[in-house]
């Protein structure tokens, strides 16, 4: 009787030490999928097939290439604005006073990357309880609670400022 519950627990402190053991890449919005069904974002309709005006203006095909029916958002997003897509790369030389000015105190190259180990040590910092991470609850909204924007006073905010706002964001249950 003894030598089990003392098994039961020594089995339990394993559980709870592997469960404090923090991976590399802490996950805190613990999603899974429930099943082995297909995932509804992998496929993407392509556009609608269009027949050209001229066969030989078409070009060449290029195995594992583009094609004119893929899907490309930002280009449709770019021509939707009223952009050219085709000259799309990098920054257009009309807008380069308008980078200048929001670069004026300085800018970091490596940005992203800067970004990405912050928030990494961020999630690390804000792994979750023990259990937390033993049962895979999602630690997410309060790892990040202090760098939410609060919409009810942000909304108060700028209609004091005698801003008009079309819509408001909805109170949520609870406020």
């Amino acid at each position: 009787m003894q030598a089990g519950r003392i098994a039961l627990a020594t089995a339990g402190a394993a559980m709870l030490v592997l469960a404090a053991c923090s991976s590399d890449n802490p996950r805190l919005m613990n999603l899974r999928a429930s099943g082995n069904g297909p995932d509804e974002f992998g496929i993407v309709p392509p556009k609608a097939l269009e027949t050209p005006e001229n066969f030989t203006d078409l070009p060449e095909p290029t195995p594992n290439g583009t094609n004119r029916s893929d899907q490309r958002p930002e280009d449709d997003a770019i021509a939707a604005l009223g952009g050219n897509p085709a000259v799309a790369e990098g920054v257009p030389g009309r807008d380069g006073g308008l980078v200048n000015h929001a670069s004026r105190f300085g800018r970091t190259a490596a940005v992203r990357e800067q970004l990405a180990a912050e928030d990494l040590d961020h999630r690390r910092e804000n792994n979750g309880r023990i259990l937390e991470r033993l049962f895979g609850v999602n630690t997410y909204f309060r790892a990040y609670r202090r760098q939410t924007l609060d919409q009810q006073a942000e909304l108060q905010r700028w209609r004091r400022a005698g801003v008009r706002t079309n819509s408001a964001p909805p109170r949520l249950t609870g406020e």
